[in-house]
C-alpha cells in the first residue's frame, strides 16, 4: 500500500497513514452514496486484509463526576489508541467534528480520524485530543 498518507508532523502518522489507506480502497471501490454501515464492514474487511489490529463499535462508558452517565461506541478503536469515526454524508460539519473529538476525550485518546465516504471524493482528518493525560 501506497505510503502517500503518512505525514511525519502528525501523531501516529505512520497507523493512521496505513487506515487512511484502506479507506480510500474501499472508496475506490464502492463511491458514494452507499448507507455508512457498508462502508464500516467493507473497511473491516480491507483492514483485516492489511493486518490492521482494530476492535470494530468499541463501547465505552461516559463518565461524569465518578458515575456512569452513558455509553458511547466509537466504529474501530484501531490497536487500542486510535479511535476511528466513520460518516457517510455529503459533507462533513463542525457536530461531526465535534463528536469525533468528544470521543478521543472520553476515551482519553491522543489521536482519531474522521472519514466520510458520502462525498464523491473521500474525506478524512486526523484529530489530535488536546486534553490528552498520558498513563491516567
Amino acid at each position: 500500500m501506497s505510503n502517500s498518507f503518512v505525514k511525519p508532523e502528525y501523531i501516529d502518522s505512520d497507523l493512521t497513514g496505513r487506515i487512511i489507506g484502506c479507506a480510500m480502497l474501499v472508496h475506490n471501490a464502492l463511491g458514494n452514496g452507499f448507507a455508512e454501515s457498508i462502508y464500516q464492514r467493507s473497511l473491516e474487511i480491507e483492514m483485516r486484509d492489511q493486518t490492521v489490529n482494530f476492535t470494530r463499535e468499541y463501547d465505552m462508558p461516559i463518565h461524569y463526576k465518578g458515575q456512569i452517565v452513558g455509553r458511547r461506541r466509537v466504529d474501530f478503536l484501531v490497536e487500542e489508541r486510535i479511535a476511528v469515526e466513520l460518516k457517510a454524508v455529503i459533507e462533513i460539519d463542525n457536530g461531526h467534528l465535534a463528536q469525533a473529538i468528544n470521543y478521543l476525550e472520553a476515551y482519553n485518546l491522543q489521536t482519531g480520524l474522521l472519514i466520510n465516504f458520502g462525498s464523491r471524493k473521500l474525506q478524512y482528518h486526523r484529530l489530535t485530543n488536546l486534553k490528552f493525560k498520558r498513563n491516567v
